[in-house]
């Protein structure tokens, strides 16, 4: 008798009924084992869900940073870019190990999920058409909640501008932009959205509730820009689901990043070279 191999223990750890696309068989109903089966892979997934879910990473990284004296406040009371780079890429290095390592160990493919049958071209240009429609989402949401619950508006200056001090700064904060914003972030939201719609239920409930803690993580610049995040979030969910494709969604990110990150820079007059 030949022993499992490695591939099919991998396969078989999870069972999952949206995997096969196939309803339970009425012996699977009436069998203790596969219940116990599908409870298992819904916790195992509930966990894989929390811990890419970028708060037990940036809590373990910001307490790293602190022991060797990195903190996220500088003398002048403004935040600090080397924590800010440093808890960003950190997170982004450690949430895409996670996400690559639960694929592999359930022998899921990243392209499969990531990318399916779509056209790398067609969705690298749906995403930069989709830039200039992000920004309007996001100035018409930010009018509307200031016109609506001004109260909302809690913080006066967002706090990331400051670190925009230098064509150098400008530059760094760019491209954790696009490597923590628009790469890392739509590769943990779409992995989050399959797990929800293998394991937990529904995928459309997956995307509600990340997009409320996506704008929850942004709440340090105001309740307003966590609002208009969290709208933000829903809507390149929603690319992901309709697309099955992340890329439409991480260059549209992205390039909204870079957008208001050359705003920035314009409002703070940032001298060239």
């Amino acid at each position: 008798m030949t022993s499992p191999t490695p591939e099919h223990d991998r396969n078989s750890e999870i069972p999952s009924v949206g995997q096969t696309g196939l309803p339970p068989s009425p012996e699977d109903l009436g069998n203790p084992h596969h219940h116990r089966s599908l409870a298992q892979a819904r916790v195992i997934a509930a966990i894989e869900v929390f811990l890419c879910s970028g708060f037990p990473t940036q809590v373990v990284l910001a307490l790293a940073l602190g022991v060797v004296g990195v903190g996220p406040i500088e003398a002048g009371g403004q935040l600090s870019l080397l924590w800010v780079v440093a808890l960003s890429l950190g997170d982004a290095l450690l949430i895409l190990c996670l996400v690559f390592y639960f694929l592999s160990r359930h022998g899921e493919n990243p392209w499969d999920v990531f990318v399916g049958a779509r056209s790398l071209g067609t969705e690298l240009r749906l995403g930069v058409l989709l830039v200039p429609l992000v920004l309007v989402l996001a100035a018409a949401s930010i009018t509307v909640v200031h016109s609506f619950w001004p109260e909302l508006r809690n913080v006066p200056k967002n706090p990331f501008e400051a670190l925009i001090r230098s064509p150098v700064n400008a530059a760094i904060f760019a491209v954790v932009a696009v490597i923590a914003g628009g790469v890392r972030e739509e590769l943990q939201r779409a992995f989050i959205l399959w797990r929800f719609e293998q394991h937990l239920g529904n995928r459309w409930i997956g995307l509600i509730i990340f997009s409320v803690a996506f704008g929850l993580g942004h709440q340090i610049q105001g309740w307003d820009a966590a609002v208009v995040t969290g709208l933000l979030g829903l809507f390149w969910g929603m690319i992901y689901l309709t697309r099955r494709c992340v890329i439409p969604a991480m260059v549209s990110h992205a390039g909204f990043n870079l957008a208001e990150i050359a705003v920035a820079v314009i409002g703070f007059g940032v001298p060239p070279g």
